[in-house]
């Protein structure tokens, strides 16, 4: 399966050296337009080629006008599309409405949809989980089923190995805290819990899954 990463800036590099590990994956650089507001921006015919190659799309585009005029160009040719930065519940309607396009709130939040492509795509990357292997009171080993697209995950899995279980859940939300996740600068959406906690929780409860099962 083919992964294309695209941005017009300094997001979605973290993600690219995760997603590689497990899909065949490109990452593509746009020039981002000098203005907010573009009637009309050029893509070049080299990167859509390439980019109509790709099974699935993650965008890390900024530039609301470039992300429309990709998803417009492109969700016909590709199986699905993964917005990672957007503003504003309007726009994701709008794109959201091309049938094949997913905006989640934040990255970490992707689970499956009953696509087959995008639910390959996502038993590797999206919504955390994890496996645990405890002796007595204490974690020996944590595998990651399912990986944070920017990696952070695997973060937190190395950090908690020696760590107590009754604290365990607690100390890998508060962990996450310690990598540099970017999603807040994104600004994926404006209600009172900020993503970087939303990523915190899903960590959280991905321990607190493993517990109930670990070995």
């Amino acid at each position: 399966m083919k992964i294309s990463i695209v941005t017009d800036g300094p997001y979605g590099e973290r993600a690219y050296a995760t997603i590689k590990e497990e899909f065949d994956c490109d990452y593509v650089v746009m020039e981002a337009p000098q203005s907010s507001f573009m009637d009309e921006i050029q893509l070049p015919p080299e990167t859509m080629a390439q980019l109509e190659k790709a099974d699935i799309i993650l965008t890390y585009v900024l530039h609301p006008d470039l992300t429309l005029d990709l998803v417009d160009a492109l969700h016909d040719k590709v199986e699905w599309i993964i917005v990672g930065a957007w503003r504003g519940e309007g726009f994701k309607n709008q794109l959201e409405s091309y049938g094949n396009v997913t905006c989640p709130e934040n990255m970490c939040d992707l689970t499956e949809n009953g696509n087959p492509v995008f639910d390959k795509f996502v038993s590797k990357f999206g919504r955390p989980i994890v496996r645990v292997n405890c002796q007595g009171d204490k974690v020996v080993e944590v595998e990651v089923l399912r990986c944070s697209p920017c990696g952070s995950t695997n973060f937190v899995a190395q950090e908690m190995v020696g760590e107590d279980t009754a604290t365990l859940p607690i100390k890998a939300g508060l962990r996450i805290q310690h990598y540099p996740c970017r999603a807040p600068k994104m600004r994926l959406f404006t209600d009172d819990e900020c993503k970087k906690e939303m990523a915190a929780n899903f960590h959280k409860e991905a321990f607190q899954e493993a517990l109930k099962n670990k070995k």
